[in-house]
């Protein structure tokens, strides 16, 4: 039996009464984390382009259809899925599934079906598991050869999970499950060159794969014939991106035993996932160096993180595309300025933050744990000073309260009515009671300059 078909059938049999309770939990966390973010993103600018770009290919709807959140209007789901996954990835603070950013596609997607399809509401925590648990298999195996490789994890595997989301939302069976996972993995792809050179491709890569997903699962519906070896064949897809071999039984042995969807953290800061560690520890040593000027400062890192594209660039820099990406200069700003905020990663002119950022020096060494750093500084009265900040999957994988503290401090920050949030936390909770119109009700308040 080939693994796509293992696949569907894992996707279609998901049962919301067979899902450990903790499982079950992080999935409402992610909900509540997801939609909390994209609010205190709304005054981003990647949404506002991306609307423009869907509404010239798909057009404005009067009726029917799905809505662009924080706008109002209306157009085709596909539109919705390009415009509202930029939302979502507004403020880089997005979940993280290992370096996938799962829920900036499977959200959305899964939000402009129950609008604009009527999807049932029940299906939606499960369509949300089933997403993650095949995106964040793959990811998990895989991740650690095409991410070197230059290949982006988000919509690469990403593709995969909106696929498995939408399928089991719209309940496909497991034949057809596997036909669209099949074509998933044949329409995936995606770089990583945009950080590198501080540009916004990566902030649209999450709506295209969702569109790329819905469209998996509609051929798959329409009865299209896909690729039974399409993961593990001679030419599927690990061949193909990861370059090794597919040792399904594996994969399968971890399938709804080591849930995915636990391993997704969440982000306290605007900063890639990889700076959220060297942020903590900068705000430690921050503490401890007490106004002193520094005269160096290296920081050691795993390989993993230092190779990934742009995390080593010193500027200049003209976009938050190339700042939220550079560890040198997310320390020297929270050296010098405290927590991030999205002013400040778009302070590109700040003389003292960008003269720190050129005395910063990464130095990749492979004894340091994925998730850690250790920030080596040297006062300018010669004093040396080490920051060596242990964390893991854990310190970022917060429980309900947390993620509701975390994205109502952003909601402040960026003017959200607080009532939003009562919106999206009343929703997360239980779907199947509140109704997609709480979300969208939610999105609409910031439409209005009172919030009421």
């Amino acid at each position: 039996m080939t693994l796509a078909l293992q696949l569907g059938r894992f996707v279609a049999a998901l049962d919301l009464a067979a899902v450990p309770a903790p499982v079950l939990e992080k999935a409402r966390i992610c909900l509540l984390n997801g939609y909390g973010i994209a609010l205190g993103g709304h005054a981003t600018p990647y949404a506002p382009v991306a609307r423009r770009a869907a509404l010239a290919l798909d057009g404005e709807r009067a009726h029917g259809g799905a809505t662009l959140l924080g706008d109002g209007r209306k157009t085709s789901i596909e539109g919705a899925l390009l415009a509202n996954a930029a939302l979502f990835h507004g403020r880089a603070q997005e979940d993280t599934c290992g370096a996938g950013h799962f829920g900036t596609i499977m959200i959305p997607l899964l939000t402009a079906l129950l609008e604009a399809r009527g999807a049932p509401p029940q299906r939606l925590l499960g369509a949300l598991i089933a997403g993650y648990e095949v995106a964040g298999l793959l990811e998990w195996a895989y991740g650690p050869k095409t991410t070197p490789a230059g290949l982006r994890s988000s919509p690469l595997y990403g593709t995969l999970a909106a696929a498995a989301a939408a399928a089991h939302l719209l309940g496909l069976d497991a034949e057809r499950s596997a036909a669209a996972l099949a074509n998933a993995a044949s329409f995936t792809g995606g770089m990583l060159q945009s950080f590198a050179d501080g540009s916004d491709e990566w902030r649209y890569q999450v709506g295209v794969a969702a569109r790329n997903g819905l469209a998996a699962v509609e051929l798959a519906r329409a009865g299209s014939r896909s690729a039974p070896g399409a993961f593990e064949g001679r030419s599927g897809f690990v061949r193909a991106y990861a370059r090794s071999d597919c040792d399904a039984a594996a994969l399968l042995a971890r399938l709804g035993r080591e849930w995915s969807v636990m391993r997704v953290t969440f982000k306290p800061f605007p900063v890639c996932a990889f700076n959220q560690t060297p942020v903590t520890g900068a705000l430690m040593l921050r503490e401890r160096i007490a106004g002193r000027a520094l005269r160096r400062v290296r920081v050691r890192m795993n390989p993993f993180e230092t190779s990934y594209a742009g995390m080593d660039a010193k500027g200049p820099f003209d976009s938050i595309s190339g700042t939220l990406m550079s560890i040198p200069f997310c320390i020297a700003l929270t050296l010098l300025r405290g927590t991030p905020s999205m002013a400040g990663m778009t302070d590109y002119a700040d003389a003292e933050v960008n003269a720190l950022t050129q005395g910063i020096d990464l130095v990749t060494d492979e004894s340091v744990p994925v998730l850690s750093c250790v920030i080596e500084a040297e006062t300018a009265d010669g004093a040396p000073l080490v920051q060596d900040q242990r964390m893991t999957v854990a310190d970022f994988a917060y429980d309900w309260d947390t993620a509701s503290r975390l994205v109502r401090r952003i909601g402040a920050e960026a003017g959200v009515p607080p009532a939003a949030y009562d919106a999206i936390e009343d929703f997360a909770r239980a779907p199947e009671r509140a109704g997609i119109g709480t979300v969208l009700d939610a999105f609409a308040l910031l439409l209005r300059p009172d919030g009421g």
